[in-house]
């Protein structure tokens, strides 16, 4: 089935945000004397709001969570946004995605304005019809929210022909919330298994094997 809109995440599907934010989250976790090395550990705050993860690892309540999420943006902010790599095809997908006529918009639970940095560094702005992210006021950080935001300032009725592409299981719950089909990229940091539990439409090896479901 071809499709007219694509909603890509960032963390994981365009981007390999690893270095920034595991450097960062440890940054945070010592001003509370944690010291984390666990490399899977720190994998898994890629893809989920940053609150939620230090919720739920460190047992963290929701006050001393946000104040750990402070914590991470005064690095991340100016240091660990640029730790960043673009995945192999992304720059080549989006054009042809661009030149086919598709509508391409960014539907990620990171803030928009940091959004909007990195697609600004890697110079990929430009293939975006609309960046959709978090605020830094938690009051659009679950993922099917920032779907709806997206929809609200795009105009898009049409949910038949609009796709939800990512990485993790937060994403396929996302697109089910709000009535998308999902597409997940094994290059990220989400596996085959965790995509057929939560119910993913389509499951791909590389970001390039997307223009075999979309076009």
């Amino acid at each position: 089935m071809a499709y007219k809109y694509v909603l890509f995440d960032l963390d994981g599907t365009l981007t390999d945000p690893y270095e920034g934010i595991s450097k960062s989250v440890q940054y945070s976790l010592e001003s509370f004397g944690i010291e984390e090395k666990d490399e899977e550990i720190l994998k898994k705050f890629i893809g989920p709001p940053l609150k939620e993860s230090f919720m739920k690892f460190y047992g963290f309540d929701e006050e001393k969570a946000l104040k750990a999420v402070e914590k991470y943006r005064e690095r991340y902010i100016t240091i660990g946004v640029y730790e960043n790599a673009l995945i192999d095809g992304v720059k080549d997908t989006l054009a042809i995605l661009k030149e086919k006529g598709i509508r391409i918009f960014l539907a990620t639970s990171k803030p928009q304005p940091l959004a909007e940095v990195i697609l600004k560094h890697f110079g990929i702005t430009e293939y975006f019809d609309f960046i959709g992210g978090a605020d830094f006021n938690y009051n659009r950080d679950e993922k099917w929210q920032v779907i709806e935001y997206v929809f609200e300032n795009s105009g898009i009725q049409d949910r038949e022909n609009a796709l939800m592409i990512g990485d993790r299981m937060h994403d396929i719950i996302g697109a089910k919330k709000t009535g998308l089909k999902c597409l997940c990229v094994l290059c990220g940091y989400g596996s085959r298994e965790e995509f057929t539990e939560y119910g993913a439409d389509y499951i791909v090896e590389t970001i390039p094997d997307i223009l075999n479901i979309v076009l």
